[in-house]
């Protein structure tokens, strides 16, 4: 094997990744951001630029209650941040997971312990065996989708709440 082929096969080895094995019908889609109104979010980054910093400013916007889950911050957004799900003192409806998918299963197991109603692991973010291990749970499962994509799309089908902005 010439240098060529060792690289193509490391770089084919380090790129490949879960095909979700589930996907979420839009209709769920619609009912789950109906219907939940607290959403944490785990892995924010306190930086404005990154994905789900944005995320997180947008859903903030759009009336959900944001509970960032950052071991590292104490403060993003203006709200109190929290080490892990574990330690948010009530039950969000929502995880959504910016997290490297070999960080998954411990936060779904998080998740199954605190009683959320959805894990929603944001695009790029594929894990089959704790979504299915989530679902066994009775917990709803969206994989590989943005959430603030998904509610642009659904907008005009989504009642708006107030803005949790005070």
């Amino acid at each position: 094997m010439d240098a060529f082929e060792r690289r193509r096969e490391s770089l084919q080895s380090k790129t490949l990744c879960e095909i979700p094995q589930y996907s979420s019908a839009p209709d769920e889609i619609l009912e789950i951001l109906s219907s939940c109104r607290s959403i944490a979010i785990v892995g924010i980054s306190p930086k404005p630029e990154r994905d789900s910093h944005k995320v997180a400013a947008y859903l903030l916007g759009e009336g959900y209650e944001i509970v960032p889950v950052n071991p590292g911050q104490r403060e993003i957004l203006g709200r109190p941040c929290y080490r892990s799900l574990s330690d948010i003192p009530f039950t969000p409806d929502i995880a959504d997971l910016f997290l490297n998918p070999t960080r998954i299963p411990p936060v779904v197991d998080e998740a199954i312990a605190k009683g959320v109603k959805v894990i929603w692991m944001q695009l790029g973010v594929i894990h089959n065996e704790a979504a299915k291990k989530a679902m066994d749970a009775g917990i709803k499962v969206v994989m590989n989708r943005c959430i603030m994509a998904e509610h642009r799309f659904l907008s005009d089908r989504i009642p708006r709440q107030p803005s949790q902005r005070a």
